[in-house]
């Protein structure tokens, strides 16, 4: 008898992963049968989506442990903090949070994004190569996942896989994304949308056929807690959203669950399983995102420079145009927007462009779709409503009601410092709406044709939407050389202090301990401690009497000096100048100069 796939159309039963009958009849097709998995769905999806991600990512996989894409700012930085948390994992667990950078000071791990959730990729390898080349593989995956993630959650909701597909690029590779090639705990957002597709199916829920409790699955509401943990892992910046809007679906389910059960005088079917795999996911998730705001809520205590005003998202807040602007490294859009975005005076915060296509389409399934109306309603207002958040303090010219009353009220809102950042929410909305078009218009050619012209023509037909998303996808990113650690620093005692120090030098000696990780007083931030500012002013003058005591006195015992690095700061030529009498020796290997202070 036929039966109903999840969300779709009926199909034939069958068992691809039933073993096939023994005896005679077991032949070539009962072992293909055997390895039925080769062709099942979220198999084809996901090796579609890591192909599709190593050529819409390229050249990142070119040159993988030379180079990285974007800039040589942020990326060093991220190469480090993964680094560092496989180091620390299979080293010194406890001390996870005191890195090897900004010396004397403690927490310092947890002065930026830490990416923590990728600590089982940075226990791969050692060394400086090996967090080029897995900080490349990452980029990489984070943009498959993020397909991976969508595709999964628009099939959930009801849509076909020609929808999914769309959504899954539509994401994915959305044009906004390619401002942030440069920050990978931006573009780490795939466990946003496979975590609510993964609550969705524990549920027995979706947008196209409501809640329908014969398919709860406890197990998978169980694995989009987890998943949904782990996301949060990997930055507040991305995950507090996820956070709240997890907290008032809760709240909006419960009280929907209530109303019901009130309305009808019977219980609604919900089950004491679904309910344990909800509670356990539930204070998994809490006590992760507890656990870490513990942490940062420290590093506000121990430096209340930290806490930024909410100047900063009045800095950040993009005008309405940004909305429909494309960041420069757009192959497609890059070039034909270079006008609007003198209009922005941010661009990597303020080009915000989900695809116009994407645009297009999600607009026509506010109209034609497989939803009923009253959802597609109800994302169309999502994507009002995050837009308006998006605007940040450009909203009704002082961003209250919007952004900045989140800002004043919600716990840990004030750090989000960049209202653009809700576009992860629109462009999802948005891709949710526009499987919903291409999926009506997907599932009348799966019936079978009655002329051949329309055998070959209705596929055909489904592949424009997907080229169009794919289209505004293709990048631009450049691709810089890293520089290389010199030879010197590995004959240097620690803990050490890089001069010049300061700006994005320090982010690449940063990713320079990478090989061995000693401490180092150097390091960058969003905020800047007290003591790096008390070593950088005594350390201007080096080598001299006085700021050879005060770095003895924090505990430094070599300095390293990059005369090439140190034009224009107030080392430059501090080759000439002399140690005599201050009781340090100094060698020099390949033009870098290293003090050993005893």
């Amino acid at each position: 008898m036929p039966t109903r796939a999840a969300d779709g159309p009926p199909v034939a039963a069958r068992d691809d992963h039933s073993p096939a009958p023994a005896g005679p009849t077991r032949g070539r097709r009962g072992r293909w049968r055997g390895w039925g998995w080769l062709r099942h769905e979220w198999t084809v999806a996901t090796v579609a989506a890591l192909l599709l991600a190593v050529v819409l990512t390229w050249p990142t996989m070119r040159h993988p442990a030379s180079t990285v894409p974007g800039d040589l700012g942020d990326p060093t930085l991220q190469a480090w903090q993964v680094a560092w948390s496989g180091h620390a994992l299979l080293t010194h667990p406890l001390a996870l949070w005191n890195s090897n950078t900004f010396y004397p000071e403690t927490y310092t791990f947890a002065y930026s994004d830490t990416l923590l959730g990728y600590a089982p990729m940075g226990a791969l390898g050692a060394g400086f190569e090996a967090a080029l080349v897995r900080y490349n593989v990452m980029y990489v995956l984070v943009h498959a996942l993020a397909f991976v993630g969508a595709y999964a959650l628009v099939r959930q909701l009801g849509a076909g896989r020609w929808g999914g597909a769309v959504a899954g690029v539509a994401w994915a590779y959305a044009p906004w994304r390619l401002a942030h090639a440069g920050h990978l705990n931006i573009l780490s957002s795939g466990g946003i949308a496979l975590s609510l597709a993964m609550l969705a199916r524990g549920h027995g829920w979706s947008l196209r056929h409501g809640y329908r409790p014969e398919r709860r699955r406890p197990g998978w509401a169980l694995g989009g807690w987890l998943v949904a943990a782990w996301q949060v892992t990997l930055g507040f910046g991305i995950g507090l959203p996820l956070v709240y809007f997890l907290l008032a679906a809760v709240l909006v389910a419960a009280g929907g669950y209530g109303w019901s059960w009130w309305r009808r005088r019977e219980r609604v079917p919900f089950g004491r399983r679904l309910l344990l795999a909800d509670l356990a996911g539930g204070l998994a998730f809490g006590a992760v995102t507890l656990l870490l705001g513990l942490v940062y809520l420290r590093v506000v205590d121990l430096n209340p420079q930290a806490v930024r005003s909410l100047d900063w998202t009045e800095m950040f807040s993009p005008p309405l145009i940004g909305f429909v602007t494309a960041p420069a490294d757009s192959w497609l859009w890059g070039e034909p927007h270079a006008a609007a975005r003198e209009q922005l005076s941010w661009p990597p915060e303020m080009a915000l462009l989900p695809g116009m296509a994407l645009i297009g389409m999600a607009m026509a399934g506010l109209f034609v779709s497989v939803y009923p109306v009253r959802q597609r309603v109800a994302l169309g207002l999502g994507v009002l409503a995050t837009v308006l958040l998006g605007l940040g303090a450009t909203l009704g010219g002082d961003g209250d009601p919007g952004y900045l009353t989140l800002s004043r009220h919600l716990p840990g809102w004030d750090a989000l410092r960049t209202p653009g950042r809700m576009m992860h929410w629109t462009s999802l909305l948005l891709a949710v709406l526009a499987a919903g078009l291409v999926t009506t218009i997907a599932e009348p050619a799966r019936r079978p044709p009655t002329r051949r012209w329309t055998r070959l023509l209705a596929p055909a037909a489904l592949l424009v939407p997907l080229a169009l998303v794919g289209l505004e996808g293709v990048n631009r990113t450049p691709h810089p050389v890293v520089p290389r650690p010199p030879a010197a620093l590995r004959t240097a005692e620690e803990p050490v202090l890089l001069l010049p120090i300061g700006g994005t030098n320090d982010l690449h000696y940063m990713l320079w301990t990478t090989d061995g990780f000693p401490r180092v007083a150097n390091g960058l931030a969003g905020f800047e401690p007290a003591s790096q500012a008390q070593t950088r002013a005594a350390a201007a003058t080096f080598p001299d009497p006085t700021s050879v005591a005060y770095l003895r006195g924090i505990g430094v015992r070599s300095v390293v000096a990059l005369p090439g690095r140190a034009v224009g700061t107030p080392w430059e030529g501090i080759a000439a100048r002399p140690v005599d009498g201050l009781g340090i020796t100094r060698e020099e290997l390949d033009g870098v100069l290293v003090y050993h202070l005893g």
